[in-house]
């Protein structure tokens, strides 16, 4: 996503030109979290900057984005509002598993978040 890394970018422009919207990668929630994660925490780049990465994702049809209709549907509706992507995905992982909640200690994340709850 950054483009820092040439031989990385050259590796994955090469994956993605052997794949389709009939045999697209997957892109698990686990790894959307982490690349948040890292393109925030250990790169440093601005939480609208990251999103607006993510939706450059979502329309791809080489990927297959876990959560991925949701997800675009969060990031249509943010209006500037930070979203935390990483306890939407969980809650997300949560509901499609058949769980009826998910409980935490993050008092923002159960306000805001439909499905999640505090435990207290």
């Amino acid at each position: 996503m950054t483009g820092d890394d040439e031989g990385q970018v050259a590796k994955i422009r090469a994956l993605l030109s052997g794949l389709s919207a009939d045999d697209p990668a997957y892109v698990s929630a686990v790894v959307l979290a982490e690349t948040v994660w890292v393109l925030e925490s250990r790169l440093g780049y601005s939480h609208e900057a990251v999103l607006t990465g993510i939706e450059r994702l979502l329309t791809s049809n080489e990927l297959q984005i876990e959560h991925g209709e949701r997800l675009s549907d969060l990031l249509q509706e943010r209006h500037g509002n930070r979203i935390d992507i990483a306890d939407h995905l969980v809650a997300w992982s949560s509901q499609a598993a058949g769980s009826s909640g998910t409980v935490t200690f993050d008092r923002r994340a159960a306000k805001k978040i439909p499905g999640m709850e505090l435990l207290s």
